[in-house]
């Protein structure tokens, strides 16, 4: 038997946000066996990976206690030994600032294969997001990338006299860096501009001149900062969108971005686990910031034998309604287990609730033979197509109960239902580390939610954080629901509902997002 062979792939995980990862990048996060990641690398990014990934956090930050080098050094060595595919993930680019070097070094003596996987360095991305183009054919036409971790070490005599400077890793010694160059003959009225957490929702912008910069930033926090030097700086405040540039230049503003109507918003997205994340990309297109929170977690019934009967009797039954896109996926996927296909439903009829439900079934080459109006179980019962009496329904759903209004309403017009359980729904075990600290900080604007069950699972979820004061802590959050009976949900659970879809579709909710976000 061939012993496998393990790799270490060194990554830039760029400059925040998931949305400046590469795309080989995700594709080494979704196969990675060990995780091997730095403390600036964003909390989205430990989501791609499998469940079964090793993650081991050794994180560098100033002042705090990390795990030494030579300890990183022996984790790589160690994991790509016992064959695995090791992703060592650094924030920005790791040939900048990365201590690549030793890394290699360790790998190249221990005969581990490695490879390296650009990234999207800050230095490139912050000035870029902030509004400052790093070139300009009059002001600059070169630039520097420094590191300020030692100022003492650097040729402040050479670095005042270049059009533009981006210093790296400068908080500390931003006292000393403004010093140097005004004691090395640079212009006091030079602009500058620092930038905090570059590519993420957090990112502030200040600028100022060199004469002034400090006394705006006494007292502040200046850790993660990318720090601008030069003349144009002052090119920002015609590059940026006017929702932005006609703010004071002199105050915190938002990262650069188009004036797309969810801009500057964090929206927490709860869905099923495993769920596309189609609606979530719907939400960052128009702009917003995006967090998964998995809510609902789906698993096969605790026995098929009902479903399994009902399958074999389907020439028994004039209906079958379809409520989920699950009721389909698990209907369908044990119809191919007892060997049939859908010529088993020749003569079934086939009703569906909401949208996707009834997009999922026409993948399969079928066609609702009634879809309600408003995608809502109500409607369903009001615009049936046909007299109820004396017509045999089959009624997959999930096995904790649920639609019990709909199962009254057809027997009580005479219909004969079937209730099977087809799947089972439980709340997940644990939430995402973003999702917790985002809820924890108070950045999140919205939380939407599709179904009563991810209301009832995420206050499961959420009272770990926030013990019987969950509607409390959210007060000042936009609660959005997709329907009236997810409304009816956050309603009892969490007191209220901001906004509701007119459409009950995601891309309704969409829309009563973006109408509510752009309310005076």
């Amino acid at each position: 038997m061939t012993e496998q062979k393990g790799k270490v792939y060194l990554v830039g995980a760029g400059p925040g946000d998931i949305a400046y990862l590469t795309v080989k990048a995700y594709n080494l996060l979704a196969v990675a066996q060990v995780l091997v990641y730095d403390a600036l690398v964003d909390e989205q990014l430990l989501e791609c990976v499998s469940p079964d990934c090793l993650k081991l956090d050794v994180g560098k930050r100033g002042g705090k206690p990390s795990t030494p080098q030579a300890e990183i050094n022996h984790l790589l060595v160690k994991y790509c030994q016992e064959g695995k595919l090791v992703v060592r993930l650094k924030s920005g680019d790791p040939f900048i600032f990365g201590r690549c070097t030793s890394e290699i070094e360790a790998l190249k003596s221990a005969g581990c294969e490695f490879a390296v996987v650009p990234g999207i360095s800050s230095a490139i991305a912050a000035p870029l997001l902030a509004g400052i183009p790093l070139t300009d054919p009059v002001m600059s036409r070169c630039f520097a990338v420094l590191t300020a971790h030692e100022p003492e070490v650097l040729d402040w005599e050479a670095l005042s006299r270049l059009d533009t400077l981006v210093i790296l890793m400068g908080g500390k010694n931003f006292a000393d860096i403004v010093h140097e160059l005004l004691r090395r003959g640079r212009s006091h009225l030079t602009p500058i501009a620092i930038i905090r957490w570059a590519g993420t929702p957090q990112q502030q912008v200040w600028t100022g001149q060199l004469i002034n910069i400090l006394e705006q930033t006494t007292g502040l926090s200046l850790s993660p900062v990318v720090i601008v030097i030069g003349e144009v700086v002052g090119l920002r405040k015609y590059l940026q969108p006017e929702t932005i540039s006609s703010k004071d230049q002199n105050s915190p503003t938002p990262a650069m971005s188009s004036n797309l109507p969810l801009t500057g918003k964090t929206i927490l997205v709860t869905r099923s686990v495993g769920q596309s994340s189609q609606f979530s990309d719907r939400l960052t297109a128009f702009g917003a910031t995006v967090i998964e929170m998995p809510t609902l977690e789906i698993t096969p019934p605790s026995s098929w034998e009902g479903l399994d009967q009902a399958i074999a009797n389907l020439a028994q039954f004039d209906w079958l309604i379809l409520t989920s896109t699950n009721g389909v996926d698990y209907f369908f996927e044990r119809l191919r287990i007892q060997g049939k296909d859908t010529r088993a439903l020749a003569g079934v009829k086939i009703a569906v609730v909401g949208e996707k439900t009834s997009q999922s079934l026409k993948q399969r080459g079928l066609q609702p033979d009634f879809i309600p109006l408003n995608f809502v179980a109500d409607s369903l019962i009001e615009n049936f197509p046909e007299p109820l009496l004396g017509k045999k329904i089959l009624f997959p759903r999930v096995e904790s109960g649920g639609r019990e209004v709909l199962v009254k309403e057809l027997s009580a017009k005479g219909a004969e239902v079937i209730e099977i359980a087809a799947y089972e729904s439980r709340c997940p075990s644990n939430m995402p580390t973003s999702a917790e600290l985002a809820l924890k900080n108070r950045t999140i604007d919205i939380i939407t939610f599709a179904s009563s069950k991810t209301v009832q699972f995420f206050c499961q979820l959420v009272d770990n954080i926030f013990p019987n004061n969950i509607p409390n802590a959210l007060e000042e959050v936009c609660i959005a629901s997709i329907g009236p009976q997810t409304s009816k949900t956050c309603h009892t659970l969490l007191g209220r509902v901001d906004v509701e879809a007119e459409e009950y579709t995601l891309d309704g909710l969409t829309q009563a997002i973006i109408n509510w976000s752009l309310k005076p």
